[in-house]
């Protein structure tokens, strides 16, 4: 299958944390979920991507373009939209119109104001005025206004109400309906990722614990709970992370190498992440 992107052996090291030789692969066509807790590596991950901080070592390849050598080719074709709008506060849509057509040569004006109508953006409004759910709609609104390939989002949903995400959401599935389109994104909102990606990669202090299909990390993964004693008794090696309560033990399973009399409940997506981020946890 054809990659959005290719991530291959990627590490930045800072002083006091390290990005440690990351692979990851989102093939064309399908949404992939990034998650992980505050300093993790989203950010770093994403910036490394779109060139912004300097790599140690590794590969980055976007649209089949070596991120640096080619980076113009893919500053066209890819709609970038981080957790704050970056847009001077004194101009407006309308401004900014004019301003993209000069930048992208792809810059599709009718498709952009079809997208701020849709939005109910107002295009003479400065944005000093709009709400932050409207300064996110407006970089979507440029994000997909330039015959974008693939969308990378780092929080773009966060601090939204549910109605505006769930709006939002929808645009990203629209998007998606053309097998040449992409999405990467991060966010915290685990519920929303859950609702559109097709892939989940979840990255834990500096690497990568698993890049899989989400519907395969359902199936795959359980939550037992049982006595301390019963827990003493399993076999560790299909334990992935488990925390200790007043009632007994809760441990994140993979169900299909379990074998036993207990009865294991559905895992969210959610779940899977606390688990090993607070694994052996008391």
């Amino acid at each position: 299958m054809e990659s959005a992107f290719k991530i291959t052996n990627l590490s930045k090291n800072y002083k006091d944390f390290k990005l440690d030789n990351i692979n990851i692969e989102l093939p064309k066509g399908c949404i992939m979920g990034f998650i992980g807790e505050n300093g993790a590596g989203k950010s770093t991950t994403i910036k490394l991507i779109l060139d912004l901080i300097h790599r140690d070592s590794g590969n980055i390849t976007i649209l089949g373009k070596d991120n640096k050598k080619e980076l113009n080719f893919i500053k066209e074709n890819i709609g970038v939209v981080m957790d704050e709008c970056f847009f001077p506060e004194n101009i407006n849509a309308a401004n900014i119109n004019l301003i993209m057509k000069n930048i992208y040569k792809t810059w599709d004006e009718k498709k952009f104001n079809n997208l701020l109508s849709g939005f109910s953006l107002p295009d003479k409004k400065i944005i000093k005025d709009y709400s932050r759910g409207m300064k996110m709609k407006l970089s979507i609104a440029v994000a997909l206004s330039h015959d974008s390939k693939l969308l990378i989002l780092d929080e773009a949903t966060s601090g939204l109400d549910p109605i505006v995400r769930d709006e939002i959401l929808d645009v990203f599935l629209e998007f998606i309906q053309n097998e040449e389109h992409s999405i990467f994104i991060s966010s915290h909102i685990i519920s929303d990722l859950e609702k559109i990606c097709d892939y989940v990669t979840f990255i834990h202090k500096g690497r990568i614990i698993f890049s899989e299909p989400k519907d395969s990390l359902i199936e795959d993964y359980g939550i037992l709970k049982c006595s301390l004693e019963d827990f003493k008794n399993i076999d560790k090696s299909i334990i992935k992370g488990y925390r200790k309560n007043s009632f007994g033990v809760e441990a994140l399973v993979l169900k299909n190498s379990f074998k036993g009399k207990y009865i294991i409940d559905k895992a969210s997506i959610e779940d899977i992440m606390l688990f090993y981020v607070k694994e052996n946890i008391k």
